[in-house]
C-alpha cells in the first residue's frame, strides 16, 4: 500500500465508520443516498441479509448473557456492554449501508458500490460489454475488491452475478486508499438480469447519441466546405 500514509489510512477508516453510522439513520428513514431524479438504483443487500441478521441476533443474545454474568463486576460489565452494543450496531450498519447505497445507473455513468467501503464510477462510453455471469467466490480468495490483472470483484455473500468488460480502464480506490486500474468488474445485483438489460440499453443510448452528434458535426463540416467552394467559384 505504498504512497498511502498511516494518517490517510486512519482518516479513511474513520470516514468509513462515519458513513455506516449515517446509513443507519437513512435506513430508518427509508431513504437512499446518491440516487437522483432519473437515476435507476439496483440493490444488492438482499443476498447478505439473512447472514447479517443471524449474526446480529447472536450478538444480541451474547450481550444479554454478559449483562447477567457480569452484573457483579461493574467495570467489566460496562466494557463488554459497550463492545457488544457497538458490534451489534456495526452489523446493522453494514446492512444499512448496503441498502441505502445501491448501485446507481445514471444518464452518463454507472456507479458501483460496496456498502460504505468503496464506490467506482464507470462512464457508460467505457463499457464494452455487460452480461449475466453468476459466480461464487472460492474459499480463501474471498477478499473484497481483490484485483488481479485489472479485475475488481464486489462480491456479496460470496457471489457476483454481473460482469462488465471495459474499453478503457477506470480507477478504483480501496478502503485504505490503494488505487488500482480496473478493466473488468464483477459485482452482484439482486435483480441481476434487470441490471444487465438496463445497462445495455443505457450504453446503446449513449452510443447512439454519440453517433448522432458525430454525424451532425460531419454534416456541418461538409456544408461549410461546400459553402466555401461555392463562394470561391463565384469570386
Amino acid at each position: 500500500m505504498s504512497g498511502v500514509t498511516v494518517w490517510e489510512r486512519v482518516r479513511r477508516v474513520a470516514g468509513h465508520e462515519g458513513r455506516w453510522l449515517v446509513s443507519l439513520g437513512w435506513w430508518v428513514a427509508r431513504r437512499r443516498i446518491g440516487v437522483g431524479a432519473g437515476d435507476r438504483p439496483f440493490g444488492y443487500g438482499a443476498a447478505q441479509a439473512a447472514i447479517v441478521y443471524g449474526l446480529t441476533f447472536v450478538c444480541a443474545v451474547e450481550t444479554a448473557a454478559l449483562v447477567v454474568l457480569l452484573v457483579d463486576h461493574p467495570v467489566a460489565h460496562l466494557v463488554m456492554l459497550v463492545i457488544n452494543v457497538y458490534t451489534v450496531l456495526t452489523m446493522l450498519g453494514l446492512q444499512a449501508a448496503a441498502v441505502t447505497r445501491p448501485h446507481v445507473l445514471g444518464a452518463d455513468s454507472l456507479r458501483l458500490r460496496d456498502g460504505a467501503r468503496m464506490e467506482v464510477d464507470i462512464p457508460l462510453e467505457r463499457i464494452a460489454s455487460v452480461r449475466y455471469d453468476l459466480r461464487f467466490t472460492k474459499a480463501g480468495k474471498q477478499q473484497k475488491g481483490a484485483g488481479r490483472d485489472g479485475l475488481l470483484e464486489l462480491a456479496v455473500a460470496g457471489q457476483t452475478s454481473v460482469t462488465l468488460a471495459l474499453r478503457e480502464p477506470v480507477m478504483a480506490v480501496r478502503l485504505l486508499g490503494r488505487r488500482t486500474e480496473v478493466r473488468t468488474v464483477r459485482f452482484h445485483a439482486d435483480d441481476a438480469r434487470g441490471a444487465v438489460a438496463a445497462v445495455r440499453a443505457a450504453v446503446a443510448a449513449v452510443a447512439a447519441a454519440a453517433a448522432a452528434t458525430a454525424s451532425e458535426s460531419s454534416g456541418a463540416a461538409a456544408g461549410a466546405e461546400d459553402r466555401e467552394a461555392v463562394e470561391g467559384a463565384g469570386r
